[in-house]
């Protein structure tokens, strides 16, 4: 795709129509986009990738995403890209929350093929982009394009949000493209969120501090992390022990580009798995929350695939959901973009529900916005955050741990 070009947005929707069909039969979510310079050149164009081999691969791996992510690798190896305000991203559904922080940090614009009703930024069709916090919503609407669907079927629509940047000829989507986008997304959504949520339920779990240390879950987890294992609370109870772990971290994220984050992840029973920094250095979306959790999905891929039966069952034994453990944020959620983003990603590691015994899946040591800031922007979020994994991040209740990072 690298040499093609296109100056219509039809032509840009079906390459990634094209890519969506492609994620279908990978059977992951049928989602795929395409990155376009100013005047019209695919750079690159990707697919979802949350699931490969039938198995979870990357709970973050949504196309936008990685194109962003793609751009910013390109450009630390020496291309000579346009800036971010200069590229298009055209995709065939709807960014969700994830997503749209990840295109508000980095700066870019993005056309937009089909809606999204449950998770879409624009999820209820207005474009007035209400699920942002108050101060992404012009720059949503300076940079988030919904072109027209001329026709009256369902998929008709008139223009919204930003115009199409202007090496665009054509700025409509024809409704069979439309329709395209919009089927291929509908028929693996159920089966894929489905797979998502097929992990044991918390009395099937095994404690993995049980294992010996030669074990290849221990050797596993102390690959990414060496310290895993190596701490261990009440569960879902964080105390003042995580706080050499998220200082170590945090100041690794200040020599990565960051401004001293870390999170950690740590599983049912307490012990914690994984304490990682960002790296905005190689990428403007590559915080902590985003290392971390992708982090954890691709180790449990790398053991789980190739394994035989009796292998995999152990590892979902050992290796359990995150949404059974604790997600422990060194600095809560802002209402800047990259926040915005943590949170989108942390909805698409839930993928449901959050169990009714661990409301408080999602916690943080120092606050950055007042609490009912925070509470307002959780509440703004289109449907599928607020209303089914009901995001809500709390504050640890260990004041020591507070007082250690404070």
């Amino acid at each position: 795709m690298a040499f093609k070009k296109t100056i219509d947005v039809q032509a840009a929707v079906a390459i990634a129509a094209s890519e969506a069909i492609a994620a279908r039969t990978q059977g992951t979510f049928g989602v795929g986009g395409l990155m376009l310079d100013q005047h019209g050149n695919v750079l690159q164009s990707l697919h979802n990738n949350v699931v490969k081999d039938g198995l979870v691969f990357d709970p973050t791996a949504h196309g936008e995403r990685q194109l962003i992510d793609w751009y910013y690798a390109e450009r630390a190896r020496g291309r000579d890209l346009p800036p971010p305000q200069d590229i298009t991203i055209v995709t065939s559904l709807d960014p969700c929350c994830m997503c749209s922080g990840a295109i508000l940090a980095g700066g870019f614009n993005v056309v937009v093929a089909a809606p999204d009703k449950a998770s879409g930024i624009n999820h209820d069709n207005s474009a007035s982009f209400s699920a942002l916090p108050p101060a992404l919503r012009a720059r949503a609407g300076d940079s988030f394009s919904y072109p027209a669907i001329l026709g009256s079927s369902l998929y008709a629509r008139p223009a919204a949000g930003a115009v199409p940047k202007s090496f665009f000829i054509g700025k409509t989507i024809s409704e069979p493209t439309q329709a395209l986008c919009s089927l291929v997304f509908e028929a693996t959504s159920s089966d894929v969120m489905a797979l998502l949520n097929s992990d044991l339920p918390p009395p099937a779990l095994q404690d993995p501090a049980t294992l010996p240390a030669d074990h290849a879950i221990v050797r596993a987890l102390k690959q990414p992390y060496p310290d895993a294992l190596t701490y261990r609370c009440a569960p879902h109870q964080p105390d003042a022990g995580l706080a050499p772990f998220l200082l170590q971290a945090m100041a690794r994220d200040r020599e990565h580009g960051g401004a001293g984050d870390a999170v950690a992840l740590l599983d049912a029973f307490g012990n914690l798995l994984l304490c990682m920094a960002g790296r905005l250095t190689q990428s403007g979306i590559r915080s902590a929350f985003m290392e971390t959790t992708r982090a954890y999905a691709q180790l449990r891929y790398k053991l789980l695939n190739g394994a035989t039966p009796a292998q995999r069952d152990e590892v979902r034994r050992y290796l359990g959901h995150p949404k059974d453990g604790t997600f422990v944020f060194a600095r809560g959620p802002d209402a800047g973009a990259v926040s915005y983003m943590n949170l989108g990603a942390y909805g698409s590691t839930m993928e449901g529900p959050l169990p009714l015994e661990n409301p408080a899946q999602l916690q943080y040591v120092l606050p950055s916005v007042p609490d009912d800031e925070l509470a307002a922007i959780c509440a703004a979020m289109p449907p599928l955050y607020r209303d089914v994994i009901r995001i809500r991040p709390t504050q640890v209740a260990d004041q020591a741990l507070v007082a250690a990072l404070a």
